[in-house]
């Protein structure tokens, strides 16, 4: 044969030579971008490289050696070859993944119960700290240790976790049974209030009963408690009958046992607990159905009545007249709704520590029971009273999700009417602080110095603990948390993963 016949098949041999060595190259990089890395077959092996089986990494160290540099493995990961960059998901998709799983995580049936948990017993701790330092000064100008306020406090917040305990681990059916005593029980009380020399009057209202000593009781505090119980009971049993349809079983005998809750906590001049046990009632009216005519007829009612009582009592106008006052007035009657504004803008956002307010010393009257939000704002900042809110958010959120994933009409009831008291009356109360609303008189729930507030209010959310705890998806998963379940069901068999390499 000639020289460049020789010359010519040689040049016409090398393209097909190397395009035949590309190919696994390009086979390699698709497989490692698509998922594990995949072996070469004969049919694509070069013509240098013997044919039988290849190896996983063929490609790899083709490439590799064609470059002159070491043969390297490709990393191997959880998913079988997949190396820790493979696996990650694109960045596009992560924030939707965390909103999934935190999703998931929110949606779980224990969510409910570690919220009411939770935020009740932080609220309850956070609380006592400032009890005692809202109190310290005001103790020591009543010739009293410094620590007598909070001893009280600390005093009721342990009877208060022990009620906890019981109201949680009580079935529905003994909440039922204890609502008509508890009614009868309260309204008694509140009427031994009105009889002179039984009744005591601190600060214009004649609500509390002297126990002996240093210990005083204010049965207006039990009647919300009374009120949401029997309420839940008699609707639900209405409810059952199918009789909430007529509106006169709707507000009968409901509406009229309300009023004489009112009547009796007006006697004394307690104008704040009568605007939470009327929030009461609205919201077990809400909760029911009533209509839209229905609901606004007595809500107007009772708007017309409380505008009658304010603007017959020079003291109710006084205080309705401080909403947004930055001025203490000619004859000082904003002072403390001044004070309690001057005590939050002087917080600033982390505040200036624990102990370290000025408008305590004298300044801002009732520091520790209806305006201890105003000091939190002053010694914790922003941040302390935000943590605040949330904690309330969270316990407000957590009563509706009981009242709305339950069948019972009971349970919805109640815990309905729980969630309206204690968010209703945080809201006065903070919104006293702030300047927004009328100064009423109602101490901030779970947080403000009063055993009479704080043994009620935690009974309240050993109700909604246990309301927490009937949901059926509720019990099977406290149920898998018991040792010797957790134990069985923990157990699973894992198969042996391949190592990567195939």
């Amino acid at each position: 044969m000639p020289a460049d016949d020789t010359a010519a098949a040689r040049s016409a041999a090398r393209p097909k030579q190397r395009t035949a060595e590309i190919q696994p190259r390009r086979r390699f990089r698709l497989g490692v971008r698509g998922g594990a890395p995949i072996g070469l077959g004969p049919a694509l092996l070069p013509a240098a490289v013997p044919a039988g089986p290849a190896p996983a990494h063929a490609g790899l160290a083709l490439r590799s050696r064609a470059a002159g540099g070491a043969v390297r493995r490709p990393p191997v990961g959880r998913g079988g070859g997949r190396g820790p960059g493979a696996s990650r998901p694109p960045r596009s998709r992560r924030p939707r993944r965390l909103y999934d799983q935190a999703r998931r995580a929110w949606d779980r049936p224990l969510t409910a119960y570690y919220l009411v948990l939770g935020s009740s017993l932080l609220i309850t701790v956070l609380g006592l700290v400032m009890v005692y330092s809202a109190s310290m000064i005001k103790a020591l100008e009543l010739s009293l240790p410094a620590s007598y306020f909070f001893r009280k406090q600390f005093i009721a917040a342990v009877l208060g976790t022990c009620l906890l305990l019981v109201a949680s681990r009580m079935p529905v059916k003994l909440h039922r049974a204890l609502s008509y005593p508890l009614l009868m029980g309260t309204v008694f009380l509140m009427a031994l209030v009105q009889i002179p020399g039984i009744g005591h009057a601190v600060n214009g209202n004649q609500n509390w009963i002297y126990l002996g000593g240093p210990f005083q009781l204010q049965p207006s505090e039990f009647g919300k408690l009374a009120l949401i119980l029997w309420g839940a009971d008699l609707l639900a049993r209405k409810q059952d009958k199918r009789l909430l349809t007529q509106w006169k079983h709707m507000l009968v005998p409901l509406v009229p046992v309300a009023f004489l809750l009112l009547g009796l906590i007006m006697l004394g001049g307690d104008m704040g607990t009568a605007i939470i046990l009327t929030a009461i009632l609205f919201g077990l009216l809400w909760l029911a159905g009533a209509p839209t005519r229905l609901f606004a007829g007595v809500l107007g009612i009772a708007g017309f009545v409380g505008f009658v009582l304010i603007k017959t009592n020079e003291n109710r106008m006084s205080r309705l007249s401080c909403i947004g006052a930055i001025d203490l007035g000619p004859q000082g009657e904003c002072w403390q709704a001044v004070h309690g504004i001057y005590a939050l803008a002087s917080g600033g956002w982390f505040g200036s520590g624990l102990g370290a307010s000025v408008e305590k010393w004298g300044q801002l009257p009732e520091p520790h029971t209806d305006f201890i939000f105003a000091i939190a704002g002053e010694e914790l900042g922003l941040a302390g009273t935000l943590s605040v809110l949330a904690l309330f958010a969270a316990l407000g959120y957590a009563g509706i999700r009981v009242a709305g994933r339950t069948e019972d009409p009971f349970v919805r009831y109640a815990a309905g009417g729980v969630t309206t008291w204690i968010t209703a009356q945080a809201v006065v109360n903070i919104g006293a602080v702030l300047g927004l609303l009328p100064i009423a008189g109602v101490p901030l729930p779970l947080f403000s110095y009063g055993g009479s507030a704080l043994l009620p209010t935690m009974f309240a959310v050993g109700l909604l603990i246990a309301f927490a705890r009937e949901d059926p998806a509720a019990k099977a998963a406290l149920a898998m948390r018991r040792p010797g379940v957790r134990w069985k069901t923990m157990r699973r068999r894992v198969k042996k993963r391949p190592s990567g390499e195939r």
